[in-house]
């Protein structure tokens, strides 16, 4: 889980549909400025790990949020860092 959103395009991707909150059809391109060959790899992982879901219409692709895979990633991200407390000593 942590692979698939280790790379800053990807988080810049889920960050932009994120604060669309609903599918994005424009072209991502213009929106984060990379490549449209970077947007497409980048695309391609999210969508098979389940992050995001894709929906052909027309000539355009669209993307969101898949709220299941995405509530399932919170979830153990929250209850991961919940576990670590960390004191303010300092270990080296």
């Amino acid at each position: 889980m942590a692979k698939a959103i280790a790379h800053p395009a990807r988080i810049a991707i889920l960050q932009q549909l994120v604060r669309a909150n609903a599918c994005i059809c424009s072209d991502l391109v213009e929106e984060l400025g990379l490549a449209q060959a970077t947007i497409s790899q980048h695309l391609k992982e999210l969508k098979n790990v389940g992050l995001i879901q894709g929906a052909i219409e027309g000539a355009s692709i669209c993307y969101c949020i898949n709220p299941k895979v995405w509530n399932q990633y919170r979830g153990l991200f929250t209850d991961f860092f919940g576990e670590m407390v960390m004191s303010d000593k300092n270990c080296c």
